[in-house]
């Protein structure tokens, strides 16, 4: 698909025919999937399917050995890690990645630093510039992110007095930060409870609805990724074994034999 193609698509992120492979061991064989621009895109499987290498490969920690990586039409799959932030990719990880002896507000204002035109030594140096440009991002910041997702009570605490729940939550807002075009989230509810978990949906969906963000998430919680998202695509051993909307993907019969069980596939819409 050309990159003309690509934009009047409306697909804001592709993976076209990636392979990925580890001292011969294949953890991604020829993947191609899609996110279309504003929507929820999950990827489900297993353990051991796939689905962190397809997030490293998008996020650039994994060079594909085969295939590409689409950012709104443009090839980036040579694209550096810290360089694709700019280009409006954003990720939160499986495991809390906030850093401790920091607040809450000092996290999430390093999501929004990168969008900072002051120089390293300016910043140093606490230039006017640089002063100036600190306290837009943190207006931004608190105006934007941290009423939006609820945080104002606890902006200033440290992350790591934080419930687990609440910490994913600062996890998110500093993903927020980097005004993305397109949100990365690794297992967003994983180790939470009920409550917490209808929490993050719902603010996942508001991220996507207010924000016209586009999601792609990889979870496990079925209940969550059927109730949320727009499209689901299926890894197993490194490939693509369904692609298409909850509903279709919850009748496929190899998804209801390995994942998601007659009784969840009965109850899809």
């Amino acid at each position: 698909m050309t990159t003309a193609e690509v934009l009047r698509s409306g697909i804001a992120l592709s993976v076209e025919g990636v392979s990925v492979s580890f001292g011969g061991i294949h953890a991604l064989t020829r993947v191609s999937l899609s996110a279309a621009a504003g929507q929820i895109t999950a990827i489900i499987g297993p353990n051991g399917a796939g689905k962190t290498s397809v997030f490293n490969t998008i996020s650039g920690f994994y060079k594909p050995s085969a295939g590409r990586v689409r950012l709104g039409g443009a090839d980036i799959t040579n694209v550096p890690v810290h360089a694709r932030a700019g280009l409006g990719l954003a990720r939160t990880f499986q495991n809390v990645a906030l850093f401790r002896g920091l607040s809450v507000l000092q996290n999430i204002k390093l999501g929004g630093h990168h969008l900072m035109e002051s120089s390293v030594l300016g910043v140093m140096a606490s230039s006017a510039a640089a002063r100036r440009e600190e306290q837009a991002l943190r207006a931004e910041v608190e105006r934007r992110v941290i009423d939006f997702l609820e945080l104002d009570n606890v902006r200033h605490k440290p992350v790591e007095a934080l419930s687990y729940g609440l910490q994913k939550r600062v996890e998110l807002a500093r993903a927020l930060a980097m005004r993305p075009k397109v949100l990365l989230l690794d297992e967003p509810v994983a180790g939470m409870n009920r409550e917490e978990t209808e929490d993050m949906a719902r603010f996942i969906l508001d991220v996507q609805e207010e924000w016209g963000a586009t999601v792609i998430l990889v979870e496990h919680d079925m209940g969550m990724v059927m109730d949320i998202s727009n499209h689901v695509v299926v890894l197993n051993f490194g490939e693509v074994i369904a692609d298409g909307t909850p509903g279709a993907v919850a009748r496929h019969p190899e998804v209801i034999r390995a994942y998601l069980g007659s009784e969840t596939a009965a109850a899809a819409p």
